[in-house]
Order: structure tokens, then C-alpha cells, then sequence
């Protein structure tokens, strides 16, 4: 059964940001990404830290989670890099139909993913 699937990560500048959103839309890996900027805070080796950063929210097909976290990990300049699946239990499905549109890929023999 179609489901979406949301993920969820920070990086550290715009240009970062925009070069993982355009591969992840060619690769057909998310049907859309947010970007926002923000302030986060946290603890980093014992030390309190505040860093300007970009959230991305990537809309997804739930079963390409493990590609898309994948990817992200294989790019992502943090050491630890936050990569954060959010399950979505209700979509509206014109909106999921359109996710499940952009991001077909065709595999080996022709057929459709």
C-alpha cells in the first residue's frame, strides 16, 4: 500500500543545502524538499553550542527511506550527521498519488518502481 514517509535532516550552509535537495529531486529519491533556516542549540563534545543551520524536509515514498538515508549519509559533512524518518499516518491522496507520479524510476527491464 502507497505510504509517505518524511525525512528529516540539518546541514551546515545553503550551498550544502541546495546541492543534496537538486540530487535528491534528479535522483528521484524525494518528490519535494523543504528548506528552512534556523538556530540550533546542543551539546557537542561537552561543549553547549549554537549553530546557524538549514532543515530539510524531504517528502519521500516510505519504502525509498532506506536510499534516500542512505544517500544523505554518503554526502552529509557532519560527523553525525541527524537523519530523522518521520512516518506520516495521514495523507491527503491526491498529494500522495502526485509523490508516488514524480518519483518513478525505471529499473533494469523498463518496469516502473
Amino acid at each position: 500500500m502507497p505510504a509517505l514517509a518524511i525525512l528529516v535532516t540539518t546541514v551546515d550552509s545553503l550551498t550544502q543545502a541546495q546541492r543534496i535537495t537538486r540530487a535528491v529531486i534528479e535522483k528521484k529519491l524525494a518528490a519535494c524538499v523543504q528548506v528552512t533556516p534556523l538556530v540550533s542549540h546542543y551539546i557537542w563534545e561537552g561543549a553547549y553550542c549554537e549553530a546557524n543551520e538549514f532543515k530539510l524536509e524531504m517528502k519521500l515514498r516510505a519504502e525509498d527511506y532506506p536510499a534516500l538515508a542512505d544517500y544523505v549519509r554518503s554526502v552529509h559533512n557532519y560527523e553525525t550527521p541527524e537523519i530523522i524518518r518521520l512516518t506520516v499516518e495521514a495523507v491527503e491522496p491526491a498529494y500522495l498519488a502526485w509523490v508516488y507520479d514524480v518519483t518513478q524510476r525505471r529499473v533494469g527491464n523498463g518496469d516502473k518502481l
